[in-house]
């Protein structure tokens, strides 16, 4: 009889810390899932009229904001609450320029709390990443 209740305790811790491993894998996935977002939010100033506009983008697609074609291909959130970080990768075209050698006028990653680290450079346009869901 001593034997049996071994086996049955054995039986139970394997279940359960089989039901945690689980978990535990099943949480890190979701968390990694929720990263990454299917649209990105930019602000774009004009700086010539002196307005600004705000304009949702679906990762993936080309959108075109008077002369500049704007794709957002991936956008990410930081996985700290603290000092939350949100990154994109973003192609920006301007459709004014004739000259096809040097298509982007902006091709990188952009950061929402250090836009100067790859600053976007354009004489007449300005654009800030926001928000990434």
């Amino acid at each position: 009889m001593v034997l049996k209740k071994n086996i049955k305790v054995g039986k139970i811790r394997f279940y359960i810390s089989i039901i945690i491993f689980s978990l535990f894998v099943f949480s890190n996935l979701y968390s990694e899932n929720n990263l990454e977002g299917n649209f990105t939010d930019i602000k774009i100033l004009d700086k010539i009229s002196s307005k600004n506009e705000l304009i949702k983008i679906t990762n993936g697609e080309e959108i075109r904001y008077k002369d500049l074609l704007i794709k957002s291909i991936k956008c990410k959130n930081s996985e700290f609450d603290d000092d939350p970080e949100i990154t994109a990768y973003i192609q920006v075209k301007d459709l004014t320029n004739k000259n096809k050698d040097g298509v982007f006028v902006f091709n990188g990653w952009m950061f929402s709390s250090s836009p100067s680290i790859a600053p976007f450079d354009h004489p007449v346009y300005d654009i800030w990443l926001i928000k990434c869901y």
